[in-house]
């Protein structure tokens, strides 16, 4: 059976760009391993509900799970430091709805 398709927003990139070389290369590993469910994964509960996130080190990334003809399709949506990701892609997705 073929992995899922992993797809990288802008921001995701952005974030991966701005990070030192040894942290930058350990959650590329991570998003790369989610081809393959590897890695820390969660659901997201209350107002992110319907996102999953992974854990890699201090960093986290948020990514929506579709199916497109009968394969995953994992898009990292939003990556940050575990300490404000949650409440800054929370606005985020408030700030788009209204």
């Amino acid at each position: 059976m073929k992995g899922a398709e992993v797809l990288i927003a802008s921001q995701v990139a952005n974030f991966l760009t701005s990070l030192a070389p040894d942290p930058r290369k350990k959650l590329r590993a991570g998003i790369r391993g989610l081809a393959e469910d590897a890695g820390d994964i969660k659901d997201l509960v209350d107002d992110l509900s319907g996102y999953r996130r992974l854990r890699v080190g201090s960093f986290r990334v948020i990514y929506l799970e579709t199916f497109k003809e009968g394969r995953a399709v994992r898009e990292c949506v939003f990556a940050e430091r575990r300490n404000v990701v949650y409440e800054i892609f929370a606005r985020m997705l408030l700030s788009d709805l209204t």
